[in-house]
């Protein structure tokens, strides 16, 4: 039994879920800025760790500090990872609905709406996590660990 799939109803789903593509792209690219931060903090964590070694005890407070200071951004960051993530998959999940809609029949009007509601409140928050960790990173610059 061959299913019949009309191509105008596909048409109208691809074009629909142009821009919950362009969203996912941008996501994306700041899921790229976040690891990349987080590869930054770990780096100088790991070169920490090494001088600790051979630093006496007056250095070594500092350096304890200062790794706080990291362990704090990396919790950040990494907080802000996973909600970009989950914000990339629900955006995903909207684009998979517009094109089961369009080939099913279904209307996903409320389904579509709640995702996408869903999908910037946790990219709402991770931009807010990710402004924090730039703060932390900040305040060391400024006013010492």
């Amino acid at each position: 039994m061959a299913v019949d799939i009309s191509v105008v109803p596909i048409t109208h789903a691809i074009q629909q879920a142009v821009a919950p593509v362009f969203l996912l792209a941008g996501i994306g690219a700041i899921l790229n800025v976040l690891t990349n931060r987080l590869a930054r903090i770990i780096d100088r964590s790991r070169n920490l760790h090494a001088r600790l070694e051979m630093v006496g005890e007056e250095k070594s407070a500092s350096i304890h500090s200062e790794l706080l200071v990291l362990t704090s951004r990396a919790r950040v960051v990494n907080r802000a990872i996973g909600f970009s993530t989950v914000s990339a998959l629900l955006v995903c999940t909207v684009i998979a609905t517009l094109f089961i809609s369009a080939v099913g029949n279904w209307d996903s009007g409320f389904a579509v709406v709640g995702l996408f509601v869903l999908a910037m409140m946790f990219l709402i928050v991770s931009l807010l996590s990710f402004l924090r960790e730039i703060q932390l990173a900040t305040r060391v610059i400024l006013n010492g660990p």
